[in-house]
């Protein structure tokens, strides 16, 4: 007489009840190939005027180019030289002295301006329309209107008013000259700073200013304790944007001084650009090379901040 023999039971499938199965690995969803082919254009444009030259760049900031026919690599002899090169160092010095200043007022003025535009007052859609103007004139255009006003508008007004100090245009003084760039670059940049500061102003409760006005709170004292606290990731991100962007200023100093008097207001950019002219294609390249690092790491600090190390 034969028996059945029952399989042994295991500890993963008890008896009457069905083994778990797996969870399948969720598959990350593919792009679709219209939005490839949409993306495919920009990427080609984009490789051929700005990653290319500037991997070429590098590339020749390792040679004694002068922008055409042969040349032989100097390994780093350009990022020696340049580091002792006080033309160089000049630049250095003066673009970094404009951004700072330029930073310092125009947040000072932007922040006062989105207060003031933020508050109950008249017209105040009317009023921001006005102060954004600037915004959307090109740097050029500005610098030739500043600098006729520079050179003739402000000197015969000092002249009428006898104000010896404005007498003579500042465009023409190697230590003054410097203001009517900060001046004029920062007429530019408040717009856009107004704005941030507008967004960031607008995320502040009302009721905050009323318990406090309750509590005999001057408005001084809730810029400071209140409103400064509270957008303070908005000024965080203005000034960081602003110090990135005036380092690159170019187009405003070549309408107003075009570098002078002398060499006084040269700021970086102008000195890669003369490298075009003088046969210095290489040793400016190997500048433009150490000033993309300062930007890039500028911009990178910029980007992680965005992404939540500032409060906004």
């Amino acid at each position: 007489m034969t028996t059945a023999t029952t399989p042994p039971r295991t500890a993963d499938a008890p008896t009457g009840v069905a083994p778990r199965s797996r969870p399948a690995p969720r598959r990350r969803p593919r792009a679709d190939r219209v939005y490839l082919w949409f993306l495919l254009p920009t990427l080609v444009l984009f490789t051929l005027s700005i990653t290319m030259p500037a991997a070429m760049g590098i590339f020749y900031s390792f040679t004694d180019s002068v922008g055409f026919g042969e040349f032989n690599f100097v390994g780093l002899n350009n990022y020696l030289v340049m580091f002792s090169d006080p033309a160089i160092l000049s630049s250095y010095g003066f673009t970094i002295g404009v951004a700072l200043c330029t930073v310092i007022l125009v947040n000072v003025v932007a922040l006062t301006l989105a207060i003031g535009l933020t508050s109950k007052i008249r017209a105040k859609t009317a009023l921001r329309t006005i102060f954004v103007m600037p915004m959307v004139v090109s740097g050029i255009i500005i610098a030739f209107v500043f600098q006729f006003i520079f050179a003739n508008t402000v000197p015969a007004a000092a002249q009428a008013l006898q104000l010896g100090v404005l007498e003579e245009s500042i465009l023409a003084d190697p230590d003054l000259a410097w203001i009517s760039i900060v001046l004029v670059t920062a007429w530019q940049a408040v717009p856009q700073a107004m704005l941030i500061y507008i967004a960031g102003l607008m995320t502040v409760p009302r009721d905050v200013y009323e318990a406090s006005a309750i509590d005999g709170a001057s408005a001084w004292k809730q810029l400071r304790s209140i409103t400064l606290p509270l957008i303070s990731g908005f000024v965080l991100i203005n000034v960081i944007i602003g110090f990135k962007d005036f380092l690159g200023t170019y187009e405003i100093i070549v309408g107003l001084t075009d570098g002078g008097p002398g060499t006084s207001t040269r700021s970086v950019a102008m000195t890669i650009f003369s490298g075009f002219d003088n046969g210095d294609y290489a040793y400016q390249m190997a500048n433009s090379t150490i000033f993309f690092l300062i930007t890039l790491t500028i911009a990178l600090i910029q980007l992680r901040l965005t992404r939540g190390n500032a409060r906004i």
